[in-house]
């Protein structure tokens, strides 16, 4: 026991470290590089090192970098530091463009620096990690854990600690206001300790036992919980309360303040904020990226529409976007009729409409390229889920649950479904929920490099599949 505790509740002070040793190590590495290529210094790098910094740390704490990270993988930490990175490069460029008239950096002494800090940056804090992961392991930087309430979220909340052990989270037991004596209960397929009720607690925490403390009743429990609430404010640990948000299919859930009231959002998109202007940034680039690299496959399509049937190369087709707005997504022609009335008939195997150069397009997604201007624009997004005709929605959104929740999110050309074999004719109620499984999780776990995986992916498997047509 005396091992605990020596290093506990220095996470802020840890963090404060992180932050000047991140600047430093982009000074240094800064520095580094101008003597390997032997550059002579200029005024003009101070304000380099400066204005780096600076967006440096303001996009760190915006994605909460130095928060303490107990708790979390790796690969956390690991995406926002070099989101930090290279946003702040990023705009460190378009500040360079707009003041900066002359060449005055050597490009290979900044493209060195730029690539060279992210990974010393990462060393850094896998360090650190490494470093608390091995003092944790003997006895150092713990938290010891009491959960009120043996319940199935308790268990859960006990299962989170147990597998995450190099967090240094340390479970005492489970306390409940409603046992006289120690016992064990059986909880989700195992047995748990109840040591004894809150004044067994309130002794244990003011013994050093329990310097932490989760509250996992039923939300229904509320005159339960104030009690338990009061009476321990009469010791010294830290007291969470953990709603059983279990009981609803949260969709990228947060809190919210309103001058002292909170409220938890069940549904939301998770395109607030900084991740919404990332998102469109992704949006701009690719696109514009993407369009410049396919303008000549493109005109070469048109004129194949053009010669091999009657009609405009283009179409636009109604479909249901952000928020369930309605917008007009673009693609090539690849049938003889359009429909998109209130009864849309999906395109089958041997379909008359489909012209032969039509089927081609559809076989290989060349027919989805003009959505790109729609990306570009904002109605659509490239990664997304797939946009479905109004006819469909208005079908699918009474048989399957939670159907219009796809629509928090921009439609996209390209999806987590997509890559998962969910493309083409959904002409089973089985196959629309699981497409409509795969975009809720994309959803639910978005972020830039599950994009880009994304991308990747349908780089390689998505643009071809057998039930396209």
């Amino acid at each position: 026991m005396q091992n605990q505790g020596k290093i506990r509740r220095f996470d802020s002070k840890i963090n404060a470290i992180s932050r000047l040793v991140d600047s430093g190590i982009i000074v240094l590495t800064f520095l580094a590089s101008i003597d390997i290529f032997q550059i002579v210094w200029q005024p003009v790098y101070v304000w380099t090192l400066l204005f780096s910094i600076i967006l440096f740390n303001f996009f760190a704490e915006s994605q909460d970098a130095y928060r303490s990270w107990r708790g979390t993988s790796i690969k956390d930490e690991i995406t926002t530091i070099l989101f930090s990175w290279f946003t702040a490069i990023f705009v460190l460029i378009i500040l360079d463009k707009l003041a900066v008239k002359e060449q005055v950096y050597n490009d290979l002494f900044i493209i060195v620096w730029i690539v060279l800090t992210p990974i010393e940056l990462l060393s850094w804090h896998v360090i650190v990690r490494m470093g608390l992961a091995f003092l944790r392991s003997r006895g150092y930087n713990t938290r010891r854990v009491a959960i009120i309430g043996a319940t199935a979220l308790g268990s859960r909340l006990e299962n989170a600690f147990i597998g995450m052990e190099w967090s240094g989270y340390r479970l005492v037991g489970y306390y409940d206001d409603r046992v006289d004596a120690p016992e064990t209960r059986r909880l989700n397929n195992h047995q748990v300790n109840v040591i004894g009720d809150i004044n067994k607690l309130i002794e244990d925490t003011k013994s050093g036992l329990v310097d932490t403390i989760y509250i996992t009743l039923a939300m229904s429990a509320e005159h339960r919980i104030k009690a338990i609430t009061e009476r321990l404010a009469d010791s010294t640990a830290s007291v969470y309360l953990v709603p059983d948000m279990f009981t609803f299919n949260l969709l990228n859930s947060r809190w919210v303040d309103y001058q002292g009231i909170t409220a938890i959002s069940i549904y939301e998109t998770p395109f607030a904020g900084l991740d919404s202007f990332i998102k469109r940034l992704e949006d701009i680039v690719l696109s514009m990226m993407i369009l410049c690299l396919i303008a000549i496959p493109m005109i070469f399509i048109a004129i194949g529409i053009k010669l091999t049937s009657k009609g405009a190369v283009f179409f636009k087709q109604n479909r249901y976007g952000m928020d369930g707005e309605k917008i007009l997504v673009w693609k090539f022609r690849s049938m003889t009729v359009s429909e998109d009335g209130d009864k849309v008939t999906q395109a089958t195997q041997n379909d008359v409409r489909i012209t032969p150069f039509g089927a081609f397009l559809r076989r290989t997604s060349l027919d989805e390229l003009p959505q790109f201007f729609n990306s570009l624009t904002g109605s659509m997004s490239i990664v997304g889920p797939r946009p479905h005709a109004v006819a469909h929605n208005e079908e699918y959104r009474q048989q399957i649950q939670g159907y219009m929740l796809r629509h928090k999110v921009k439609p996209g050309i390209t999806g987590l479904a997509q890559i998962n074999g969910f493309r083409g004719e959904t002409d089973t109620l089985d196959k629309m929920e699981g497409r409509i499984r795969y975009d809720l999780k994309y959803i639910q776990t978005w972020s830039l490099l599950l994009d880009l995986k994304i991308i990747l992916l349908t780089v390689f498997k998505g643009f071809r599949n057998k039930n396209a047509y």
